[in-house]
């Protein structure tokens, strides 16, 4: 209501410096007034000739009298000037209708009026949004709900600066909407106000490991083995501690760290496969322990006799239950038999090696076009399933390709 009240005010100023000096030329003032002052001179001479006639000093009045009459109608304006016609009042209100149209319509254009609008009907859902974010069972926000949590977030911190809770919600709003400079300040400032809120610690920290620069990583780490020097249950700042270092290239402290995470779930926990192909993964990048598998391919002498001239030798591993691959090596066709090594670097994914396995099945198909996908007239050959320990000497499986797809 203030910006309005002010916007009508200019509007009446300008208005009022437009129609104002329009209004003060319809008094047609030199007309009148030369007239009137030719009228009064005219008045004044003829009191003096009369007191000089009385006085005995002019003798010839009647001419002089004759002479100012003719003097007056010379001096009368033309009749053109008398009649000259003031400018109507009325006529100036299109002007003025014009004015405050153009100017609120700029207003409106590059005003930011929709903006504007936005923001207070954002304010007005903020206790809403609020609510569903600390019920677990509401329905989740949408990223167009997320980004109107985050303006209304950083409009109450304007009034609010003190509070942390509202610091640490906005932080994990710009990592959701995967903002880092603002996930990166928010918690930076919670931190500040809170520097021994657990809470507060493990959000600046995990924002830390996302960022690209390498001091932020290691003010994360110094962080992180801060909360687990002082809680050495600290499951999430360990996992986070782990993480951070495999990110970094610091294998041996991410194994150490998933090891103790290790002794410290119980045995049924969900996380303990997953922790131990992590571990398997940080040693494979290390250089540890990778496991290695010999595969020896032959062929019949029917599959010989009908070896295409150019074509793919496709080598898959599963473990036997799971038809996904956990290793697959492609070469160019050779002579056979042919002797080839397959080990960690072969997973299809980081989260899948072939050290995890304990058991291995072995696939070797002669694919002419080079596709992945079987086609009709491909030779292949499997082995049987086979316990696989991956550690001491490569084991060596033979594959014979003595099958041809339908």
């Amino acid at each position: 209501m203030a910006f309005w009240l002010i916007v009508i005010i200019l509007l009446a100023v300008a208005g009022a410096l437009l129609v104002i000096p329009a209004m003060r030329q319809n008094n047609p003032s030199g007309v009148t007034t030369r007239d009137a002052l030719n009228k009064a001179i005219y008045q004044d001479r003829l009191s003096e000739l009369a007191e000089d006639e009385a006085q005995g000093v002019v003798e010839q009045r009647p001419e002089l009298i004759q002479e100012l009459q003719q003097n007056l109608l010379t001096d009368i304006p033309q009749q053109a000037e008398e009649t000259r016609s003031p400018i109507n009042r009325w006529a100036l209100l299109p002007g003025v209708i014009i004015m405050v149209l153009l100017s609120v319509g700029l207003y409106l254009k590059t005003g930011g009026l929709t903006q504007v609008q936005a923001w207070h009907q954002v304010e007005a859902q903020m206790p809403e949004l609020r609510a569903r974010v600390a019920n677990e069972r509401a329905e989740p926000l949408t990223m167009e709900e997320i980004a109107r949590l985050g303006l209304g977030l950083r409009t109450s911190l304007q009034h609010d600066q003190g509070n942390v809770d509202d610091w640490m919600m906005l932080g994990r709003v710009g990592m959701a909407l995967n903002n880092a400079t603002t996930a990166t300040q928010a918690f930076a400032k919670a931190y500040q106000l809170a520097p021994t809120n657990d809470d507060v610690r493990f959000g600046y920290a995990e924002v830390l490991t996302r960022s690209n620069d390498p001091q932020d990583n290691q003010l994360a780490t110094q962080m992180l083995r801060s909360m687990v020097g002082q809680d050495h249950n600290n499951l999430r700042a360990m996992s986070l501690l782990a993480f951070n270092a495999f990110e970094q290239g610091d294998f041996k402290q991410a194994i150490g760290a998933w090891e103790v995470m290790l002794k410290l779930l119980p045995a049924g926990d969900s996380r303990v496969e997953v922790i131990k192909r992590s571990i398997a993964q940080a040693r494979s990048q290390a250089g540890q322990e990778t496991a290695t598998l010999g595969i020896e391919v032959s062929l019949s002498s029917e599959a010989t006799r009908q070896l295409p001239q150019q074509g793919t030798l496709i080598l898959s591993v599963t473990d036997g239950t799971n038809p996904v691959p956990v290793a697959v090596k492609q070469l160019p066709l050779s002579r056979f038999p042919l002797s080839i090594a397959l080990d960690d670097s072969n997973a299809m994914m980081p989260e899948r090696l072939l050290s995890s396995l304990q058991q291995v099945k072995v696939r070797a198909r002669i694919s002419r076009d080079g596709t992945v996908n079987p086609q009709s007239g491909d030779w292949y050959g499997e082995s049987d399933v086979q316990d696989f320990s991956g550690k001491g000497q490569p084991q060596t499986i033979n594959v014979e390709i003595n099958k041809q797809t339908p």
